[in-house]
């Protein structure tokens, strides 16, 4: 299927590692110019070149701390060009009402919730002049599933859906489309990292944490590349009637319950 967005620019937050080096391969492949943002400059570097040398594709990185607001301003000004953001940055730390103080949630929320309503209201402001753009939130299935060790992320990914369909809702009347999608446990390298260390303290052998994604659809954790490649497709003129919306690509976890 011609997607029909090569050449198009795209800024993706979080976007080293992860889902979100997964949708800057996804977008490159599709011939689009690259941008991607995270606050590890050598993480940043190092996703460049092997972007630039499997796709051919111009690709720029930008370190930044978007829990600043001034700082996810300027990153927004500095790619005010781009047709296409992708808000990826940001991971709320688990603990229960007791394990979170203040400071702890003020910092999470910083990041991702603060974080993508910053970059979304100044790409906005670019989008709307030119009367077209697409945003795309990667948001988390716990939005929809809340759990009590999980309060902190539980509420700022519910915040985070409420915000994408009543933005997405509005910005089609200048053009725009936000919409946002919620990925499950997906196999990034800081799922396997935690896995390894739970895979330690229940068997003594950190190799077995495929053990425990187990009970999990298809036995198995969501791909980076399955959330990317809805990503770019929702990104594309193939979905230019969708805004508003949020899609859960969870292998049915929340109709479970």
């Amino acid at each position: 299927m011609d997607l029909n967005i090569a050449g198009r620019t795209v800024l993706i937050t979080g976007g080293s590692k992860g889902i979100g080096y997964a949708c800057a391969e996804a977008f490159a492949a599709e011939g689009c110019h690259v941008h991607i943002a995270s606050r590890s400059a050598d993480n940043l570097a190092a996703a460049r070149d092997r972007l630039r040398s499997r796709f051919n594709v111009p690709v720029e990185i930008h370190p930044v701390d978007l829990s600043v607001g001034d700082a996810a301003r300027a990153l927004v000004a500095g790619c005010a060009d781009a047709d296409i953001l992708v808000n990826n940055a940001g991971a709320i730390p688990r603990g229960d009402l007791l394990d979170m103080d203040e400071a702890k949630w003020r910092a999470a929320w910083e990041l991702k919730v603060f974080g993508y309503i910053n970059t979304t209201r100044a790409m906005l402001e670019r989008m709307y002049a030119r009367k077209r753009g697409v945003i795309i939130n990667i948001i988390g299935l716990a939005g929809e599933l809340p759990t009590y060790d999980y309060i902190t992320g539980s509420m700022g990914n519910a915040s985070l859906m409420q915000f994408t369909r009543a933005v997405g809702s509005k910005s089609v009347d200048q053009g725009v489309r936000v919409l946002a999608i919620n990925p499950p446990a997906t196999r990034t390298d800081r799922l396997e990292t935690l896995m390894r260390s739970q895979a330690q303290k229940q068997f003594g052998d950190a190799e077995r944490w495929r053990e425990l994604t187990r009970h999990l659809p298809f036995g198995r954790p969501a791909e980076p590349s399955e959330i990317a490649d809805l990503t770019v497709f929702l990104a594309s003129d193939r979905s230019a009637y969708t805004s508003g919306v949020v899609f859960s690509v969870d292998g049915g976890q929340a109709s479970r319950h």
